[in-house]
């Protein structure tokens, strides 16, 4: 704590706060060293051809080039939802190849820890929780999650993976997918299409006028539940009972008519994931695009309607056409946002433009989730969580070294994700999930025993400085490097080195606090 104070004075950890310093000359600006670089290494790619022009035209000044210790660090959070070791980092860094980055985004996209990060977006998303008021159940909830892992990690097309979640027929057991019509707190059909299109067309059905309301929850009228032998099985499917044809009023206002002897969910399936759609490549370019960048192309994310315009309409046009022609390859859709230069700018904006960020003019700063902070720190500490559950044992016994980002219910929390904003998953809707910073949180990473024990007992620390041999500049250099992903600044190291001068100050002592100092800094804590 007494480091705290005296660093956070001198200036370090202050990354975010520091206005970019500008030429007097020629208004050019300086890079703001090891933030920032002068000189881009890509190319413009077709993103960048809308996004700055459009800037250039609102006299907003793009941000400069973030510098290979901001790429790495943020390349692995968005990717992968991890930081990199200090192996990793400085291999990057060591690395002269001009398409380095392009080369760790496409090595990132295929790891299998992209599949693990990328669940748990989906999770949030399709309700995933075992208990009230979301009841799946936990032999459910964990053979959804795999469902879902699958497919991200092969890849599936996203029309095919929708097409599966809405039309599927089966076991909430064998046939994981069924699940997606059992994750809902009431199983009307009207709940039942109001989750459809707020999860696939980012629509909310309750500010549709009540003809479309009512025509809409046709499509999910035969939806049938039935139990089984089996503990807490359930089936779910299309009532086999004779029916007559209905008319139903798909949700663009095209009356149609559901022949008796056909599924109601295939015909509105076989319209939503159509290329013609005006919802369906639109809602989940949207999200993707909020997911890596931290702002959405339509404000609201999950809330389009015609009066919500886009703040770019030819981006946003151009990522659809991108997802539809690519066969629906999420996986490419996100490879061509990431070596965008949009996504890799500095998040130091160069413009106080009120525009400036839905505009992209930078990459936007914000605190990184609840379950990839509490990753970061087991990483440090190698000290797990303790979990609750209102689910009796043996079903929410977790291991200490399980991932916080395949923790695949929501009904299984802990203190700590409770704290940090993780979301409930009661609606499915994005701002369920508050990565914003408060007071409470702020108090328990400076003042908890919890992040003292992290800190203290940290094998990983510890064996920095016995590799160190109480040389302390080699500490500090590798705390930095271990834990933010860089080496500190020359004022930094200065600033650090005093205080482990202090006298009787042991070394331990002093490389405890730099630690709780650099696990509380906007470096650590936030996304930038």
């Amino acid at each position: 704590m007494r480091f705290i104070q005296i660093l956070c004075g001198a200036g370090i950890g202050l990354l975010l706060t520091i206005p970019c310093v500008f030429s007097a000359e020629n208004s050019v600006p300086s890079p703001l060293h090891p933030f920032e670089t002068r000189s881009w290494t890509i190319p413009e790619n077709s993103i960048d051809l809308l996004v700055f022009p459009l800037l250039q035209s609102h006299g907003i000044e793009p941000s400069l080039p973030s510098s290979d210790e901001i790429f790495i660090r943020r390349a692995y959070l968005d990717i992968i939802g991890t930081l990199p070791s200090p192996a990793e980092t400085l291999a990057f860094l060591a690395n002269q190849s001009e398409d380095k980055r392009i080369s760790l985004i496409d090595t990132l996209l295929s790891r299998e820890e992209f599949a693990d990060y990328w669940s748990l977006k989906w999770a949030d998303i399709l309700r995933m929780k075992a208990e009230f008021p979301i009841n799946l159940w936990p032999n459910a909830v964990q053979a959804y999650h795999r469902w879902v892992r699958d497919a991200i990690r092969n890849n599936m097309p996203y029309d095919q993976f929708v097409r599966a979640l809405l039309t599927s027929n089966g076991s909430n057991f064998r046939v994981p997918e069924v699940n997606f019509y059992r994750a809902v707190q009431t199983r009307t059909p009207s709940s039942l299409a109001s989750a459809a299109a707020l999860t696939f067309m980012g629509s909310r059905m309750k500010q549709w006028e009540e003809k479309k309301q009512t025509g809409c929850a046709l499509f999910f009228s035969r939806i049938s539940y039935k139990k089984s032998a089996e503990w807490k099985e359930e089936i779910v499917l299309c009532n086999p009972a004779p029916a007559t044809s209905t008319n139903a009023i798909l949700p663009d206002g095209k009356s149609i008519t559901i022949p008796a002897d056909q599924d109601p969910r295939i015909i509105f399936a076989d319209w939503l994931i159509s290329p013609q759609n005006p919802w369906f490549a639109k809602n989940i370019v949207n999200r993707v695009w909020f997911w890596l960048m931290g702002s959405p192309i339509i404000e609201g994310i999950d809330d389009i309607r015609p009066d919500n315009p886009p703040s770019n309409p030819e981006l946003l046009a151009f990522l659809e056409k991108e997802l539809v022609s690519s066969g629906y390859n999420l996986r490419h859709l996100y490879r061509l946002i990431l070596t965008s230069r949009t996504w890799q700018q500095s998040s130091i904006p160069q413009s106080s433009h009120p525009k400036a960020r839905s505009l992209f003019a930078y990459y936007p700063v914000r605190r990184v989730e609840a379950e990839v902070l509490r990753d970061a720190l087991f990483t440090i500490g190698k000290r797990g969580e303790e979990y609750m559950s209102p689910i009796p044992e043996p079903y929410t016994f977790v291991p200490e070294e399980q991932k916080n980002v395949l923790l695949a219910d929501g009904s299984i929390t802990s203190p700590f994700l409770e704290l940090f904003g993780r979301p409930p998953r009661d609606t499915g809707l994005e701002s369920e999930r508050n990565n914003t910073i408060s007071d409470s949180q702020e108090r328990y990473m400076l003042a908890s025993t919890d992040i003292q024990r992290i800190i203290t007992r940290s094998p990983l620390l510890q064996r920095i400085i016995r590799t160190a041999r109480n040389r302390r500049d080699e500490i500090i250099r590798n705390y930095y490097l271990f834990i933010l992903s860089r080496y500190p600044t020359e004022e930094e190291a200065l600033i650090a080195a005093q205080y482990f001068q202090k006298p009787k100050l042991r070394i331990k002592e002093a490389a405890d606090d730099l630690a709780w100092v650099l696990i509380n800094s906007k470096e650590f804590l936030y996304r930038h």
